[in-house]
């Protein structure tokens, strides 16, 4: 009995992301936002770091492929809020275990998100970018690796902001930007190093951060490391913090999630409806 909101929230995740990829608009949306990144890509695949040997273009694909992690974030708050405002969330919370079936849905559409987007980026990127060590059992599993520790680091935190801020039109407008702005000073493309101290302080506690360098780590030789902050890769407290964002937005995700639940109802629903119709 306990398998069953698993079961129910796996098939809800699927159907929620075939329904939206399998439409003409959304399967171009898919494509072309998340092969822009080939585009810089070529651009950039035969520039070297200046003073290495290192690929500009393989150095800046592990941080696109964070990007994109963290862009599951942005699409996770928005079904949320989008899906608060519809009535959805409302009729999850009347089906027993519904919430919980919900949730898994939530996690499941973030996980499809990000797998075809990394595969759009990833695959094509293997071929254009030189120096990339293809034969490494090492950088597969620490791709895989800090792909599924960046989800679970990121995705919570699309639920809390999804439960806070009301409106979806918010969260795909400025949420983009910010997330957008956030890259860019989280060392994504370039090190941190050359910012101001205190941004430095404050990227260092988030988990963007923290992803793109252990996403740097797999791809890039040893020597790569002294071009990081403090000269060093860090992975075991790399891997500690973005663990320890995974257990905070599990722990307060699912209590703000209830919390919005059980102030929905069918008058704020039909009142959020109301709003929405004098907007149009």
């Amino acid at each position: 009995m306990s398998m069953q909101p698993l079961r129910l929230g796996l098939a809800r995740g699927w159907v929620t992301w075939r329904s939206v990829n399998t439409t003409r608009e959304g399967l171009a949306n898919t494509i072309i936002w998340n092969a822009l990144p080939l585009v810089f890509l070529l651009i950039f695949r035969n520039a070297t770091i200046p003073g290495t040997d290192i690929s500009v273009g393989v150095s800046l694909l592990p941080g696109m492929l964070a990007m994109l992690v963290v862009f599951s974030v942005m699409g996770t708050a928005y079904y949320l809020a989008a899906e608060r405002e519809d009535g959805t969330l409302l009729r999850a919370k009347a089906v027993p275990r519904g919430t919980a079936a919900y949730v898994v849905g939530l996690l499941t559409v973030a996980v499809l998100d990000v797998a075809a987007a990394v595969a759009i980026v990833l695959v094509p990127g293997l071929f254009i970018v030189p120096g990339v060590p293809l034969g490494d059992a090492g950088m597969w599993l620490g791709l895989v690796g800090y792909i599924l520790l960046g989800l679970m680091a990121c995705v919570p935190l699309g639920v809390l902001i999804g439960s806070v801020v009301r409106s979806p039109r918010v969260i795909g407008g400025l949420g983009f930007f910010g997330i957008t702005g956030l890259a860019a000073i989280s060392g994504l493309f370039y090190p941190i190093a050359v910012l101001w101290d205190w941004v430095q302080w404050v990227v260092q506690i988030l988990p963007l951060y923290w992803l793109g360098l252990g996403m740097r780590s797999v791809f890039l030789p040893a020597e790569a490391a002294a071009l990081e902050s403090g000269g060093t890769w860090n992975t075991p407290l790399t891997i500690g913090i973005l663990a320890a964002w995974a257990v905070i937005g599990f722990v307060l995700g699912p209590v703000l999630l209830r919390r919005m639940a059980r102030r929905e109802s069918g008058a704020a629903v039909a009142e959020r409806r109301r709003q929405a119709l004098q907007r149009v």
